[in-house]
């Protein structure tokens, strides 16, 4: 492996976001916590999820969650289009990387940034909804893991689009609403029938359920399924991003 290449390329995904962090890392820090203080003060009192969990306690993990999902899938997502308009991304491909390195790159430094943001959301609602802490392994988990699925699918989304607003069409219908409905503010368990089922299509909620699960030690499903819907995602979201990096597809002509 070319260790150096991998580095040199991860360095310059952290230094594009970290350049500018009042809109990659603070402004979703802020955004999260005005829909914590909007929910938070209307449903407080009329929405109970979790027997014993007020609903605010019960919105921050997965405010914390959406807003990992949203901002690894944006981090790389964002670079890739950013370098095919701009024609910088030829230096890149000139690079002695393989597919693997060049796509572990992306997403290392995606997952660095929705980490960030995760933490920094979560240190703010803990300012003002204290949150018990069930089960940190799993916290970490789910987080590395949806962070890693998102960054691999924000690669994908790079590749494919080849106008900025091809890549907004890919996030605001398909990224938000998945995110939106997958178990943000609300237990599916107060769906009816057909949203209910719809609900357990949606490979996010298992990251949101799974994650809320580190912290109450109470889910939607069990963390098991969890665990195993979102690896599988990744493994599979990872091997199609990893497929269309080796055969250049729409970087390479």
């Amino acid at each position: 492996m070319n260790t150096r290449g991998l580095y040199t390329l991860f360095y310059k995904e952290l230094l594009r976001f970290y350049k500018v962090a009042l809109q990659t890392l603070l402004a979703p820090v802020l955004t999260a916590l005005l829909y914590l203080l909007v929910f938070a003060q209307v449903l407080e009192q009329r929405a109970e999820a979790f027997p014993g969990v007020s609903y605010s306690a019960f919105l921050v993990p997965g405010l914390v969650m959406m807003s990992m999902i949203q901002n690894a899938f944006a981090n790389s997502s964002s670079s890739l289009i950013q370098s095919k308009v701009t024609g910088n991304l030829i230096f890149v491909l000139l690079a002695p990387l393989s597919a693997f390195e060049f796509l572990l790159a992306f997403v290392l430094a995606a997952m660095v940034r929705a980490l960030l943001v995760g933490l920094g959301v979560c240190l703010v609602a803990l300012v003002f909804v204290p949150v018990p802490l069930h089960n940190a392994g799993y916290v970490l988990l789910f987080a590395v893991l949806a962070s890693a699925a998102l960054g691999a699918l924000g690669v994908i989304a790079g590749i494919w689009a080849d106008k900025f607003d091809q890549l907004a069409g890919f996030q605001n219908f398909i990224i938000l609403p998945l995110s939106f409905l997958s178990g943000v503010f609300y237990s599916i368990h107060s769906l009816p029938g057909f949203w209910l089922t719809l609900s357990h299509l949606n490979p996010f909620f298992y990251m949101i359920d799974g994650f809320r699960y580190g912290f109450f030690g109470a889910a939607d499903v069990s963390p098991a399924l969890s665990l195993a819907v979102v690896a599988l995602f990744l493994a599979a979201i990872g091997a199609l991003a990893l497929a269309l990096v080796a055969r250049g597809y729409k970087i390479r002509n």
